[in-house]
């Protein structure tokens, strides 16, 4: 009997950022910097392939003068991973082309997330939690001021599929409403046609330490910081229930090894 799921992951690495990391952790130092991976995934559904969040909208960074309007701090700085464009040089690391994507999940609008959406718009379906879509379009001075960035997702020809909670949105993936980071975050649980599977974080857990330690996300909007916690506990609880990993969105170490276990690549530009 034929089990209904997904028949490959890929993660993918679409970038860096160089941060405190108290962006990542609440309370710890700012001092301490670490350099972060910009993640994507790659699922192989029945229906196609599903990308899961999109990278940076390389324009904004390439161009001097984009790159000061839209990120003046020397605090925060992101790199892209070559001379191209990082979703397509990405892609063909793995032997998938744009063409081949079937459709695009969101965990939320941060630029390191939403900015290659450019690519999808008029050509696939992109879920995203109805409260992240209204926040991001809402043109309240605050949206930009965390690194939500208008231009990359207010496009008419997006495809928006819009879900108020947890959703199931191809055969064997579930968006997953984990709130704070930004106000209609979701994660991913991933389920696998052989057996098994994965619990993808994104943003709602950036680093091990978020999860081992139930320590608080270093950024959220709308809710004090302790309140990240109750969606990393959500979220240990359906991994430990369905015996799957936990993956954090934006470790080193984890999604570098993720990467190896599943492409076989180093994930070291």
């Amino acid at each position: 009997m034929t089990r209904h799921g997904v028949r490959r992951v890929l993660p993918l690495l679409l970038g860096w950022e160089e941060l405190p990391r108290a962006v990542s952790v609440h309370g710890a130092s700012r001092a301490e910097r670490v350099r972060e991976p910009v993640p994507g995934v790659l699922l192989e559904c029945q229906d196609g392939w599903l990308l899961l969040d999109t990278g940076f909208n390389a324009a904004l960074l390439r161009d001097a003068a984009l790159r000061r309007r839209f990120y003046p701090s020397p605090s925060y700085q992101p790199q892209l991973p070559g001379p191209g464009e990082p979703l397509e040089e990405a892609l063909a690391e793995v032997g998938v082309g744009l063409d081949d994507i079937s459709a695009v999940a969101i965990s939320h609008l941060h630029a390191d997330h939403a900015g290659g959406l450019k690519h999808f718009a008029g050509r696939v379906p992109v879920h995203i939690q109805r409260a992240e879509l209204e926040f991001g379009m809402s043109g309240r001075p605050e949206v930009e001021r965390n690194t939500v960035f208008r231009v990359d997702f207010d496009d008419p020809r997006i495809d928006w599929r819009l879900a108020d909670g947890d959703q199931e949105i191809a055969p064997g993936v579930t968006a997953v409403l984990t709130a704070g980071h930004t106000p209609g975050h979701q994660s991913f649980v991933v389920d696998l046609a052989e057996g098994g599977g994965y619990v993808f974080a994104c943003d709602a857990a950036d680093l091990t330490q978020n999860i081992a330690e139930e320590r608080p996300v270093g950024t959220s909007i709308g809710v004090p910081p302790e309140a990240t916690v109750e969606p990393i506990r959500r979220l240990k609880g359906i991994a430990a229930d369905k015996g799957y990993e936990l993956i954090p969105g934006h470790d080193p170490q984890m999604w570098l090894e993720l990467t190896r276990r599943l492409t076989g690549a180093g994930g070291t530009r």
